[in-house]
Parts: structure tokens; C-alpha cells; sequence
């Protein structure tokens, strides 16, 4: 208990540093913390994690079991400014802090996986896991300060892990003044990749819909507005939950920390749950409407 609430503290000063800060990123923490190889490949999952859920482990877990290897890294990255959505319910000190424990869970989660998936391989090869905050609010800006903050290897690439959703915004010209084309996009996809988890639902669509998103782009429809036809090259759809399994979602997982705390065993993982349980930070009725 006193760990965890010391864990809140922490983060708290840590985002106080980085705010007064000029730096537009920077990573407050990693797992396990002793210097590990450096990065070959970045994995960047770029979320509000308000709160974490097994949503974000699925998409995490199912790219890094593909390269299972230490010379990976995984960045989780939580933006302090956000082009859409305001910056509550929980506190950023909430939100790193079921981070770091989210990392934890992800970690175990991986390692009983590749005792499965790879039984003859050694046991060191999870990657670390980097806890980065950023001022930046667009997709685009933020793997620019990534690039630029020195913290990894020069032009190491990042792969991008998003939802179905978060590609449609990615490719949205409104996001881009003044001329809200996709021309800004470029130096993203000559150095970097999209890992994209399908979202089948009444919101977005079925898979074939989704799949079709990625097509119009090859076949160049998008070039009247800067969107080049090699950019699908750089995007990879990927499987999401079944249609047996329950919808995971960040939303979700507030109401039941309202109401229904024990649904809270199937929308996020068990660190994270006994932080929710423990620390409340969803209690308030107006805690639901958050990011």
C-alpha cells in the first residue's frame, strides 16, 4: 500500500520537473531500470491510459511476442497537452503511475507468453519498458521529439502501436494547418512504421471496411491530399479481440471502478486494479466523460 502511494508522489515530482522543463520529451522511468542493450527497434504505444486496460496489453503483447527479443524497447507515452480530449478524470500522476504498474503487468504477461510461444529460448529476452511523458499533441510532432530528444540511438525506427481509430485521425488533414493536407506525414513513414490493431464495430465499421481504409491509400486515392500510395507499405493491420471476447475500453473500466468493481478482473490488469481499488481515482460522478 505504501509502495503504491509512494509511487503517485514520485510521478508527481517528476511531472513537475518535465513541465517546468523546455523539453518536449522525456522518459521519467524504465523497467527494470538497469542499463540495458541499446534499442534496435522502438515500439511506441502512444495512449491516454486513463486507465490502462487489457486493451493496451493485447496490443502491446501481440507486436513485441512477433520479436521477442532485449535489443526491442517498448515506449509507453503519455501526452501532457492532447489535440481532442481534456486532461482528466484521473491526474497524470494517476495515469504514470498504473503505467509503471501496467509495465509490470506487461512484462509478466510476456514472459508467461514466450515460455509458450518460444520454449526454448532464454529467459533475458523481455524488452525494457520506458515510461515517457511529451508536450506535443499531434502524432506526428511526437515522434519528432522523440527523434530529437537524444534519449535513443540516432534514426532508430519506431513503430507506431495504435487502434483502427487512432489511424483514421492519423490520416485526417484537419490535424495538419494551415494546409490540412497529409504532406506532414512524410517524415513519418520514410523512418517510421504503423502496427495497427482492427477495431471491428458499429463505430468504425467491419474488418473488410477497415481493411478497405488501407487499400484506398495503395491504390492512391488519398494523393489529392498529400497521402502517398507507399505509406500503406508502412502500415501492418493486425487482429484484434474475437468476437466471443468482451469490448475493453478505458471508458469501461472507469464506470466499473464506479459501480462494478469486480467487472474490473477482465478490463485491466491486476497492478492496475489494486491502484484503482486502493487510490480511487474515478470516484467523482464527473470522472466518467474523461479522456
Amino acid at each position: 500500500m505504501a509502495s503504491i502511494r509512494g509511487l503517485r508522489t514520485h510521478y508527481a515530482s517528476l511531472l513537475k520537473q518535465f513541465t517546468t522543463s523546455s523539453k518536449d520529451f522525456d522518459i521519467l522511468a524504465s523497467l527494470p531500470a538497469e542499463d540495458s542493450l541499446p534499442p534496435k527497434i522502438l515500439y511506441v504505444l502512444d495512449s491516454s491510459f486513463n486507465p490502462p486496460t487489457l486493451a493496451h496489453l493485447r496490443i502491446a503483447s501481440s507486436a513485441l511476442l512477433e520479436r521477442l527479443e532485449p535489443s526491442s524497447r517498448l515506449l509507453l507515452l503519455l501526452a501532457t497537452q492532447n489535440a481532442d480530449k481534456p486532461s482528466k478524470p484521473a491526474l497524470f500522476e494517476d495515469r504514470l503511475a498504473m503505467m509503471e504498474l501496467f509495465a509490470h503487468d506487461l512484462r509478466a504477461h510476456l514472459a508467461k507468453s514466450s515460455t509458450i510461444t518460444h520454449p526454448d529460448s532464454p529467459s533475458d529476452r523481455l524488452p525494457t519498458v520506458d515510461i515517457g511523458v511529451t508536450k506535443k499533441p499531434y502524432f506526428v510532432d511526437k515522434a519528432s521529439a522523440i527523434e530529437a530528444s537524444g534519449c535513443y540511438p540516432d534514426r532508430l525506427e519506431q513503430v507506431h502501436l495504435t487502434g483502427y481509430d487512432t489511424l483514421i485521425r492519423i490520416l485526417n488533414p484537419k490535424y495538419y494547418p494551415p494546409e490540412h493536407t497529409l504532406e506532414p506525414l512524410s517524415p513519418l513513414f520514410s523512418r517510421h512504421r504503423l502496427h495497427v490493431t482492427l477495431r471491428p464495430d458499429d463505430e468504425w465499421g467491419g474488418r473488410e471496411e477497415q481493411r478497405e481504409f488501407l487499400r484506398s491509400l495503395a491504390r492512391g486515392d488519398r494523393e489529392h491530399e498529400g497521402g502517398r500510395r507507399d505509406w500503406a507499405e508502412k502500415i501492418q493491420l493486425v487482429e484484434g479481440k474475437t468476437a466471443e471476447e468482451h469490448a475493453v475500453s478505458s471508458t469501461k473500466a472507469r464506470e466499473a471502478a464506479q459501480s462494478e468493481s469486480h467487472d474490473l478482473n477482465w478490463l485491466v490488469p491486476s497492478r492496475v486494479r489494486e491502484f484503482m481499488l486502493l487510490e480511487k481515482p474515478y470516484l467523482a460522478d464527473d470522472h466518467i466523460s474523461g479522456s
